[in-house]
């Protein structure tokens, strides 16, 4: 999986970067994440093949014992869970977290930053795997760490230090309350319930390329990413242009590059390519006949990875590895997430308004980032977790009596909310009858996508039946424990007018041109050197 790394910046640190000597930049923990999660899928056939000679339980064990395991979710976060397409089958959501620890001398000794041993670690390579419900196809987000976000209130589990909400870049999360922070801050920011997470650190990338036996990077000019009169630091990556198969430290300091590459984005390109053909490489090679390697696949995998408990034993990580395993390489999407420059700080970066929500609902409509599958599979991902457009039960009430709350939710990470909002839209439905509608100024949720809550059976004919009048789909009435009635969230999705915009269909493949999006099929990819950093 790929790496979290942490660089010291050319100029000096803004918020989430620490000083340090030589590192070359921000990990990127995508790529090897996966391999870890194929590589998991290797590692329980290693158990099962054991298990036919009596060693097996105890080998069993013995992985198991290797597993770091940490809890899910540690922050405020009402992401809902995806719903099941019409065969009954759900997503499956990821998040791959890249460590920059400095908390052992293996992690030191690759990292630098000898003064920061102990120091909250920060989450510099961020990515999200998104697995479709029907298993056929694999999206992958990342996000820069520089990443401009509200990052809610969390609480460490491990030290019970309560951490309140702020508004700074997506790195700091890590150390704002472990994983289960970033993971409550990605949901919070996407609208995408994630099921799980894993983090990985630098000594964890070295264990897994050594396992994996090495991967194919290629650089269209010689390339040594060092010290220069532009920015101090550096990776150490030094290679002669074309392929190269790297791995240990060398690949570590592929996946850490920044400066020779010319920027963060441009690393976390790299870092696709490095992850699409790490995956490229375990599926063209003899891995599941050949159990001695599977045994160090086993062994480097279990001792590298720190995951959420509800996925920490060998079987279940097995059974993951599995559903990833299956998907066809020209099915894989890498790609980052839209953003723009930060007005606040042109060193940081905020989501791309219109084309970051368009990506976020695509994985939140389990609509795939290729358009390489056969149209029934892109019907069903778009069509077969939305849910019928009549309602289901008859209202209790009369319009008249029905009482409804209207909240304002169409704050965004780049925008403000309407002001009025909620005013507006509770006034329309008086005007259409339900005079017992009121707006709700005490809170100002950030929703992408406009939703009628109600909080016990008996009100989901009412709350369908506000939904209906302003024309909202009644696939997006919900049951929640959150409200005491029937609720109108207004999203981000409805910033203007008194009736429900109509949403185009998602269409598979259709994902915002600044997405640097790779195609894990695709065996072509090379990074330029910019040019300081070519020898």
């Amino acid at each position: 999986m790929p790496l979290a790394q942490h660089e010291k910046s050319a100029g000096g640190g803004g918020h989430g970067r620490r000083g340090g000597d030589g590192r070359g930049g921000r990990g990127t923990g995508g790529r090897q994440p996966r391999r870890r999660v194929l590589r998991w899928s290797a590692t329980v056939l290693a158990v099962v093949i054991l298990g036919t000679a009596g060693a097996g339980y105890l080998y069993y064990e013995h992985l198991n014992g290797n597993i770091q395991k940490g809890e899910r979710s540690s922050g405020d976060s009402k992401a809902a869970r995806s719903k099941a397409n019409a065969d009954g089958q759900t997503p499956l959501n990821i998040l791959l977290i890249g460590s920059d620890s400095r908390d052992s001398d293996a992690n030191i000794a690759l990292g630098g930053g000898r003064d920061n041993r102990g120091n909250p670690p920060l989450g510099d390579v961020q990515m999200l795997i998104h697995l479709a419900a029907d298993r056929k196809s694999a999206s992958v987000v990342s996000i820069p760490r520089d990443t401009r976000v509200d990052i809610p209130k969390c609480t460490d589990p491990k030290s019970g230090k309560t951490y309140p909400a702020t508004n700074t870049i997506i790195n700091e999360s890590l150390a704002r309350g472990g994983a289960g922070c970033t993971l409550a801050t990605w949901q919070n920011l996407t609208g995408v319930y994630i099921d799980h997470w894993m983090t990985i650190d630098f000594a964890g990338v070295v264990r897994m390329a050594d396992a994996i036996g090495g991967v194919d990077v290629c650089v269209n000019q010689n390339v040594w990413d060092r010290s220069t009169a532009l920015a101090h630091g550096g990776s150490g990556l030094k290679l002669t242009a074309g392929t190269h198969k790297v791995k240990g430290e060398q690949a570590l300091q592929w996946l850490r590059t920044r400066h020779a590459w010319g920027s963060d984005l441009l690393r976390a390109r790299a870092q696709h390519m490095y992850l699409n053909s790490m995956i490229r490489t375990l599926k063209d090679q003899s891995i599941f006949t050949d159990t001695g390697r599977l045994m160090d696949l086993a062994e480097a995998a279990t001792k590298s990875l720190h995951v959420s408990e509800e996925i920490g034993t060998g079987k279940k990580l097995y059974d993951l590895g599995m559903q990833l395993k299956a998907v066809p390489t020209n099915r894989i999407t890498m790609t980052t997430m839209p953003n723009v420059q930060d007005p606040q700080n042109r060193d940081h970066v905020v989501p791309d308004g219109n084309n970051a929500q368009k990506m976020w609902k695509l994985l939140r409509d389990d609509v795939s980032f290729d358009a390489n599958g056969k149209p029934t599979d892109a019907k069903q991902g778009a069509d077969g977790a939305k849910k019928t457009t009549q309602p289901s039960s008859p209202p209790a009430h009369a319009d008249g009596q029905i009482g409804v709350t209207v909240q304002n939710g169409t704050r965004t990470a780049e925008l403000a909310p309407v002001g009025h909002r909620a005013t507006a839209i509770s006034d329309e439905l008086v005007r259409k009858g339900f005079t017992r509608a009121t707006p709700d100024g005490s809170t100002t949720p950030a929703v992408s996508d406009t939703v009628v809550r109600y909080p016990s059976a008996e009100l989901k004919g009412d709350a369908e039946r506000v939904a209906t009048a302003l024309g909202i789909p009644a696939g997006s009435v919900e049951r929640s424990t959150d409200v005491s009635g029937v609720t109108v969230v207004v999203g981000a999705d409805w910033r203007e007018g008194s009736t429900y915009p109509k949403q185009k269909a998602p269409e598979a493949g259709d994902i915002p041109e600044n997405s640097d999006a790779i195609n894990g099929a695709d065996t072509k990819q090379c990074m330029d050197v910019y040019q300081p950093y070519r020898w």
